[in-house]
């Protein structure tokens, strides 16, 4: 048994523009009622083997918001009980020196200097793009390599930058 809201959850997902593999019945965002319908949409390719849908916000699901759609941040079934215990303590899962809001702001701080770079060069290959971030960054933190890369595949998904066709190492920024 699905619960009603993760059941709009996932099927709202599955019509974003991006991904399209559902088409949905009504217009707009949301799911407006029970009288909504979703085809298989047999058009639908993908270069990728396996392809990542980012879940939407439940306030997105349910139409009752006009928001843009928002990745869940990836935190797919994280639910352990290590990562609650640390969550009540305030730290972030893995890190405990580090509290939930000094990584959010770190993660804000960070995907801003990916786009203000990413906006001012079009195309740089990961690489250059982890030692610019690093460089603008040092005077606040140093960001690891693995954290700057989590947040260009939060920014791919958000359709802030793309990964070239050719070299799948370089990004391209999206206006």
């Amino acid at each position: 048994h699905i619960p009603q809201d993760e059941l709009r959850r996932h099927l709202v997902s599955l019509c974003t523009p991006k991904h399209r593999i559902l088409r949905k019945g009504s217009k707009g965002k949301g799911i407006s009622g029970d009288a909504d319908t979703f085809t298989y949409n047999a058009d639908y390719t993908s270069k990728m083997t396996r392809v990542k849908v980012p879940m939407v916000s439940m306030r997105d699901a349910t139409g009752s918001s006009s928001g843009s759609a928002a990745a869940s941040g990836g935190n797919g079934g994280e639910g352990s009980a290590a990562a609650a215990a640390s969550s009540r303590a305030g730290l972030v899962d893995g890190s405990s020196a580090v509290p939930i809001t000094v990584e959010e702001d770190r993660r804000h701080l960070l995907e801003a200097a990916i786009v203000r770079i990413m906006k001012a060069r079009k195309m740089l290959n990961h690489n250059d793009l982890v030692a610019e971030v690093t460089r603008q960054l040092s005077g606040r933190f140093v960001p690891p390599p693995q954290f700057v890369k989590k947040r260009v595949e939060s920014l791919i998904e958000r359709e802030y930058l793309e990964r070239d066709e050719g070299d799948r190492r370089v990004y391209r920024y999206m206006a």
